[in-house]
């Protein structure tokens, strides 16, 4: 499969990817739904007399709002006639976009555009599905011998975020203010966040929703998720250390959470699929599925300094360490009868693997800062610093192609003074 469209081989984004976003434009400041296409984004607002599907046609209105979310809300069916006009627009045998005149109009160079969160995000909630990370950090806190905690081989542990400060890619992310209890058995302490941390995650989004009441089966799961983004769920240690118990994450984990700017659907991303994680004991009935569910997408996290050209690769990690997947996580979410809905967020939590350059936090890399990390520019790094840039990459490799996402980054701002 060829796009008329020119990019070379290494392109994140070729005519078997497509992911959507929202951008804008100088010429036309309103964000709206686009495609990434090589180095270029298609206007999906200027393209959608296109679209002459029987379901699509009818639904033309999704790509005038300033999300994805009416787009996200139509279902599989949908998604895949619109994906399946897309690429063959876009493919180097069709003349309707390629010898019109809208091509020029229609097909923006992504130097020259500025990208918006994806989706409208009424709820977030952060999973800790990482078996590697889990158990890296019981040993650090509880010792080898009750690293995972009793129900964390029969459910996906989750905590309910906060949605509001999600941000996109660039987006620069303020140190926290916060209260922490540095010295055992002494008072607390309140200041600027010193053991702040980057957390590689990956992220996905609902579909269509279920109703208040109406869990959604394990079994159908898929066609309730959209796609999935890259995503840095920043957190701030010694905050969550001393706030955690007994109700989890709070502030913590409040202050930020960067996403990459583009969704890669489901359809793009088959071609990686593997086997799921071995998983002991059997979960219950409803977290059942025997159909693999887990991607092998390597992802790496590079940090570059402030006022240096040079990034170093801290971590490669891959999603395929998950242990619990996506249609569990949606699936255990909603078994109360809790209600999703489109554009909300899901995300896997930290993504560790078994060896330590594949830990996907600075306090497994450092070991709770015991362990310095070397940068390539002669300083080191326990944790973060500010005008340090967390850059997290995602990118399968396809036959001849590669599927990406995008780069999500963030650059840490120093706290706020705050007067006594």
């Amino acid at each position: 499969m060829q796009s008329f469209v020119q990019y070379d081989s290494n392109s994140e984004f070729p005519i078997q990817n497509l992911p959507y976003g929202v951008f804008s434009t100088k010429d036309n400041p309103k964000p709206r739904p686009g495609v990434a296409i090589g180095n270029e984004v298609l206007d999906l607002q200027a393209i959608k007399s296109l679209f002459v599907g029987p379901l699509m046609s009818k639904n033309v209105h999704v790509f005038d709002t300033d999300s994805l979310n009416g787009l996200m809300s139509l279902g599989k069916a949908h998604w895949t006639e619109c994906r399946e006009t897309l690429q063959r627009i876009l493919s180097s045998s069709e003349s309707v976009l390629r010898d019109s005149p809208l091509r020029k109009t229609a097909l923006v160079s992504q130097s020259d555009v500025t990208m918006h969160l994806p989706a409208r995000i009424g709820d977030y909630t952060d999973f800790y599905s990482s078996i590697d990370h889990a158990t890296n950090v019981g040993t650090m806190f509880r010792g080898k011998e009750n690293a995972l905690m009793a129900n964390w081989k029969y459910l996906p542990v989750g905590y309910h975020g906060r949605a509001s400060s999600i941000v996109v890619s660039g987006t620069p992310i303020r140190r926290p203010n916060g209260q922490m209890c540095p010295v055992e058995n002494q008072p607390p302490v309140f200041g600027a966040c010193k053991l702040l941390d980057f957390e590689l995650e990956m992220g996905f989004f609902v579909g269509p929703g279920n109703s208040l009441g109406e869990p959604i089966p394990v079994t159908s799961a898929e066609d309730h998720i959209f796609g999935l983004c890259l995503c840095n769920d920043w957190s701030a240690r010694d905050i969550q250390k001393w706030e955690y118990v007994p109700l989890g994450p709070f502030l913590a984990k409040n202050f930020g959470t960067t996403v990459s700017p583009w969704i890669v659907t489901l359809a793009a991303l088959e071609p990686f699929r593997v086997e799921n994680y071995a998983q002991d004991p059997t979960p219950f009935p409803y977290l059942q599925h025997n159909d693999p569910f887990t991607f092998n997408i390597p992802l790496t996290v590079s940090i570059r300094p402030e006022n240096s050209s040079d990034e170093t690769t801290v971590c490669q990690s891959n999603f395929r360490y998950i242990y619990w997947t996506m249609k569990q996580q949606l699936a255990h979410h909603t078994i109360t009868g809790c209600n999703a809905n489109p554009g909300d967020m899901l995300a896997s939590g930290t993504i560790s693997g078994p060896t330590p350059e594949s830990y996907g936090s600075m306090l497994e890399l450092s070991w709770r800062g015991t362990k310095p990390i070397q940068m390539k520019d002669g300083s080191t790094r326990n944790f973060l610093k500010d005008g340090d840039e967390v850059i997290i990459r995602g990118t399968a490799q396809g036959d001849g192609y590669k599927v990406g996402f995008g780069k999500c980054a963030g650059v840490v701002l120093p706290a706020l003074q705050l007067s006594s």
